[in-house]
């Protein structure tokens, strides 16, 4: 392991024959055309550590945004913001993954499919959001 020139990064480099034993997940071809789930000591790990979990990959495939919306109220338009958390994948393991942490750790979502065949999970409401984050934190 290295540092690299950045808050909070590390490098690592792993080389081994036996990464396929130990990560079942890892293998040829792309990753959302191929099974991917969570082996039994990979989920133990999950149960008892979901929000490292979830901060990773939001870190890596998703993003906290503030959204709006208007509407005109007596001839006024008045604009109102909220934050929310989105997460876009592919592999519909990967999302079924992610979803069902959220749930296990009561974060309400919403997903949706887009015309590529990336799906968009959305999580904005006001109680999920705060849940979000008090664990996820900022992304580097």
């Amino acid at each position: 392991m290295c540092r690299v020139q950045s808050a909070g990064c590390h490098y690592v480099k792993v080389y081994s024959k036996h990464l396929p034993c130990i990560f079942p997940q890892h293998g040829p071809g792309r990753k959302h055309e191929r099974a991917i789930s969570l082996i039994e000591w990979q989920q133990e790990i999950v149960d008892a550590h979901p929000w490292g979990l979830l901060r990773g990959l939001i870190h890596s495939d998703g993003c906290r945004i503030i959204n709006w919306a208007s509407r005109t109220v007596d001839g006024v338009v008045q604009r109102r913001e909220y934050p929310r958390y989105f997460f876009t994948n592919t592999s519909a393991d990967i999302i079924g993954i992610f979803t069902a942490t959220l749930d296990a750790v009561g974060v309400q979502w919403k997903a949706v499919t887009r015309s590529s065949g990336a799906v968009n999970v959305s999580i904005a409401r006001k109680d999920s959001v705060a849940l979000m984050d008090a664990h996820i934190g900022p992304k580097y």
